[in-house]
């Protein structure tokens, strides 16, 4: 392994007897680095899409929700719950209650999502993050109040502030006695005035978030909750989540975040992935030109490969040194790239010079370096030029021995 290696040493940095093999042994080196730095870029500016993407959706959804594993209403006075309630760990804990109801405001209509939740839950939660204007607060004394969803005040164009802004919230009554002549009569409607107008974040647009106490009092559901949503404080999430499962038993469920919204979260990664294969397709293109720089190199040599063939050397270690002359273009390329995808990055999240258009969420594009991915990508590049590199060797000294006769 030495001897094949020290000659592609000597290959790879010496001059050739014809200038243009070396310009091609660089461009095979710059098409290398080029491929890898643009993987660590591009997967980078996705990491900080998702990052960005998820973390809005995070500030409208609970860490945990626990759900019955059939049905789709529950008691929330099992004892399993009130253990739940305790942990050390649990930061936040509300019962949900929720349906569809109709919203009315000055003869505007608009089918909305009612979700009751205790008002204590929203006390850790900041105004800025999840509202669009107003408060949080959802109850003062005995007054409810309902924070909308833009599509819902949209809609409805209702005031966050004045005497007459009351929107009226109308619900069928489960428990409505069929016996009853007049149809108005299974129907329960309640007056609420807005107090906040949640920030837009599709999948929940349409929420009207009201006091638990008026869902139940709206729904007519006085014992039966939805799902209870959590917050903990703890890095480690899926030990609280399996913590908080053995607690309650197979009779319930308990989902993070993704599992909450799994089709967010596969579409967010599907095209992170999609976008590395397309590029990664681009690199391979770009890591043949190994191919034509060892075909070269064979030519200038072939004296050289005479020689040591006259003194024993065989295919196999002649295929070597060129194998390892490619690997090491190969390495020196996805090394330097690698460097130089990671110093754009870090200097994007710095200085954050590569710029958005007006109106979008962010001034520049986020960036996350995952260094998992520079392991994936270097991983992915030298399996490639491996391959390359050996079809390469095999292919340009197939037949080597006839050169015996030169």
């Amino acid at each position: 392994m030495k001897l094949p290696l020290f000659f592609a040493k000597r290959y790879l940095f010496s001059k050739k007897s014809v200038n243009a093999i070396n310009i091609i042994s660089t461009i095979s080196m710059v098409g290398v680095l080029v491929s890898t730095a643009a993987l660590v870029i591009v997967l980078s500016f996705y990491n900080g899409l998702e990052k960005f993407i998820l973390s809005q959706y995070s500030i409208f959804s609970p860490e945990y929700r626990i759900e019955p594993t059939s049905g789709k209403v529950f008691s929330g006075n099992d004892e399993v719950f009130t253990a739940v309630r305790n942990l050390p760990q649990i930061t936040s804990y509300s019962e949900v209650l929720e349906d569809k109801v109709l919203a009315e405001y000055h003869h505007q209509q608009f089918v909305g999502r009612l979700k009751g939740v205790e008002s204590s839950s929203l006390q850790h939660m900041s105004n800025g993050d999840m509202l669009l204007e107003g408060n949080l607060s959802i109850q003062q004394d005995s007054t409810y109040f309902a924070i909308l969803g833009t599509t819902v005040q949209a809609n409805l164009q209702i005031p966050l502030h004045g005497i007459d802004n009351s929107v009226m919230l109308n619900i069928p009554d489960k428990h409505a006695s069929p016996s009853n002549i007049n149809p108005l009569e299974d129907i329960r409607s309640r007056a609420i005035r807005p107090s906040g107008i949640l920030g837009y974040q599709p999948g929940f647009e349409d929420l009207i978030i009201v006091p638990l106490e008026f869902a139940k009092d709206l729904l007519n559901e006085h014992d039966q909750i939805s799902a209870i949503e959590i917050y903990a404080n703890n890095d480690n999430s899926t030990k609280i989540q399996k913590e908080i499962q053995g607690i309650i038993g197979d009779k319930y469920t308990v989902k993070n975040r993704e599992q909450q919204n799994p089709t967010l979260y596969k579409t967010v990664k599907s095209e992170k992935w999609i976008v590395f294969f397309i590029v990664t397709i681009i690199g391979i293109i770009a890591i043949f030109n190994i191919i034509g720089s060892l075909t070269m190199l064979v030519i200038d040599k072939k004296q050289d490969m005479v020689v040591l063939n006259s003194l024993g050397a065989n295919n196999n270690l002649i295929q070597n040194i060129f194998f390892y002359q490619g690997m090491m273009i190969a390495m020196i390329g996805s090394f330097v790239g690698a460097v130089i995808g990671l110093i754009f990055c870090l200097l994007q999240e710095r200085y954050g010079f590569v710029k958005t258009g007006e109106g979008s969420l962010f001034e520049s594009y986020p960036v996350d370096v995952r260094y998992m991915d520079l392991v994936l990508i270097f991983v992915t590049v030298m399996i490639v030029s491996t391959i390359v590199s050996y079809m390469a060797s095999r292919l340009n000294v197939k037949g080597f021995n006839g050169l015996k006769s030169v």
